[in-house]
């Protein structure tokens, strides 16, 4: 891979890891275009995750420290409440991470199908939480972090867009939209730090020459900073998004680049 093709990948995860529009799927379909393999892939796609989780932080930072802050009063108070329900959130994914793991890395080698079809269920779900008209909940519930960390689990799937699906069915749910944003991009911080530590694990016991293959240090640095300032920009883009309740926009986008991918699975 070369600096500038991990530069446009870099740029398109930071812009579509917030974006309802299936980071891994965008990644999927890039990495198909510049003929990358999947271990390569794969060393990549961890790295710029790991720079979009450090752009959350940055984004958020003021909801981080207030919820240390709280969490360390050992009190039963708001912050405490929202970490449970972030901790309840990570159930599921944890799960599929520890237990479907290699099932997973196949699924992101099987080609450009899968992320197609998962692209439309995305368009289906934004199209879905737009045109509903739910009764509207003050707090996310416990129950409803639950069913919002389903949805994050599903979302490892290549094309399941994580954002979308977790925003999508907290809508569906009746959770307001400005808690939405908010709790989706703070929920997904632990996951993909935990991703992140497993595959050093593997990357460790098959040597990091062997993991870095096809994949130099100069474009894995370039891929990871483009992903941190994309990041940044999409993640308070986002958040004026949602707010506003224009996601019907992504839903469309999703079908075309669906199809556009079920497309070049039979063509390329």
């Amino acid at each position: 891979m070369s600096w500038f093709e991990a530069l446009i990948l870099g740029i398109v995860q930071g812009l579509t890891e917030y974006l309802p529009v299936s980071s891994s799927g965008h990644l999927a379909i890039g990495a198909t275009l510049f003929g990358m393999n999947g271990e390569e892939n794969l060393t990549f796609t961890v790295a710029v995750h790991v720079a979009t989780v450090l752009s959350t932080c940055v984004i958020l930072w003021k909801e981080i420290v207030w919820l240390f802050s709280d969490l360390f009063k050992f009190k039963w108070n708001e912050g405490t409440k929202y970490v449970v329900n972030i901790l309840i959130s990570m159930i599921p994914v944890a799960i599929v991470g520890f237990c479907f793991k290699d099932k997973v890395e196949e699924v992101f080698g099987s080609g450009l199908l899968v992320v197609g079809i998962c692209l439309m269920v995305t368009a289906l779900l934004l199209a879905f939480s737009y045109y509903a008209k739910p009764r509207q909940r003050e707090n996310i519930s416990p129950l409803h972090a639950f069913i919002i960390g389903i949805a994050q689990a599903l979302a490892v799937l290549p094309g399941l867009s994580r954002s979308g699906s977790t925003i999508a069915t907290g809508l569906l749910l009746g959770n307001k939209k400005e808690r939405l944003a908010q709790f989706s991009f703070l929920m997904v911080i632990p996951p993909i730090l935990g991703e992140a530590l497993l595959d050093v694990k593997d990357m460790a016991e098959v040597g990091v020459s062997n993991a870095m293959a096809g994949l130099s240090p100069v474009a894995l640095l370039v891929g990871f900073l483009a992903a941190f300032v994309s990041g940044c920009l999409a993640c308070k883009w986002m958040i004026n998004i949602v707010k506003k309740g224009k996601l019907i926009w992504f839903a469309i986008y999703c079908t075309v680049v669906g199809i556009a991918a079920i497309v070049m699975n039979y063509c390329l």
